[in-house]
C-alpha cells in the first residue's frame, strides 16, 4: 500500500486534495493531506515540514507531492526522511541554495508569465484570480473551496530558508497543460533544468487536483 503526503499551495488548505484523496483511497492506498499554516507569517517551510511530517507519523512506503508553493516542503521531505517518490505538481521546483522567496526573479516566472499572456490575447499581467486558477475548475468546486483557503502570509518567501541538497529519489514532474500562472513551457525548463526530467503533461490548469483529477491521479499512479 502507497502512503501519499499531498501538500498544497498557497493558503495551506488540505482540502484541495480532496478529489484527488477520494480516488487514491478508493485504489486502496493511504492518504495524509494536512492543512499548512499559510496564515501564520512566522511559519515558513521549516515549519510547514515540520507540521507535514507530525501528521505523516510513522507511515512508510511514502510518495510525497508538492503543488506549486508544497513544492520546496516537498523537497526537503524527501531530502529529510526515505520516501518512494517525489513528485511535484505545477509546482515550484526549488534549486539548492535558492529561497523561495528568490525563486520568482531566478526561475524566470514573470517574463514566462507575462509572455503567456501576451500570447493570449491579454494586456495586464497583473493577478487575475478567475483567469489565472479558475477558469476551468467546476464552479461548485471552487466555491466550496472559497470556505476552506486561508489568506497566504510571506512566510515561505521571508524566512530565508533553501534547499540544501537535491533528494536522491526518483523524481516526477506533472504539468498542467493549461496552466496560466505556471505556464506549461515554463514548467517544462524548470522540470528539465532543475530535476533533470521530462515532464508528464496533463490537460487542465494551476489547479489540477480541482480541475481534473481523474487525470492526475493517472499520472500519479
Amino acid at each position: 500500500m502507497t502512503t501519499w503526503l499531498l501538500l498544497p499551495g498557497a493558503g495551506g488548505a488540505g482540502w484541495y486534495w480532496h478529489l484527488v484523496a477520494e480516488r487514491l483511497r478508493a485504489r486502496g492506498d493511504d492518504v495524509v493531506a494536512p492543512d499548512l499554516p499559510a496564515d501564520d507569517p512566522a511559519a515558513g517551510i521549516p515549519q510547514y515540514v515540520e507540521v507535514a511530517l507530525a501528521a505523516l507519523g510513522d507511515r512508510s512506503d511514502v510518495v510525497v507531492v508538492g503543488q506549486s508553493l508544497g513544492g520546496p516542503s516537498a523537497a526537503e521531505i524527501a531530502r529529510r526522511i526515505p520516501v518512494r517518490r517525489l513528485v511535484f505538481v505545477n509546482a515550484m521546483i526549488p534549486a539548492v541554495g535558492e529561497s523561495p522567496g528568490d525563486w520568482w526573479t531566478a526561475s524566470g516566472h514573470q517574463e514566462a508569465k507575462e509572455a503567456a499572456v501576451r500570447a493570449a490575447g491579454r494586456e495586464d499581467a497583473g493577478f487575475d484570480e478567475h483567469w489565472e486558477f479558475l477558469h476551468d475548475v467546476p464552479p461548485d468546486v471552487a466555491a466550496a473551496g472559497a470556505e476552506h483557503q486561508r489568506e497566504q502570509t510571506d512566510g515561505p518567501f521571508a524566512d530565508g530558508w533553501a534547499l540544501r541538497a537535491w533528494p536522491q529519489v526518483p523524481v516526477t514532474v506533472v504539468v498542467g497543460a493549461d496552466d496560466r500562472f505556471f505556464p506549461a513551457d515554463f514548467q517544462v525548463r524548470l522540470a528539465r533544468e532543475r530535476a533533470g526530467v521530462e515532464p508528464v503533461l496533463v490537460p487542465g490548469g494551476h489547479l489540477l487536483a480541482l480541475a481534473n483529477p481523474d487525470g492526475l491521479v493517472a499520472a500519479l499512479v
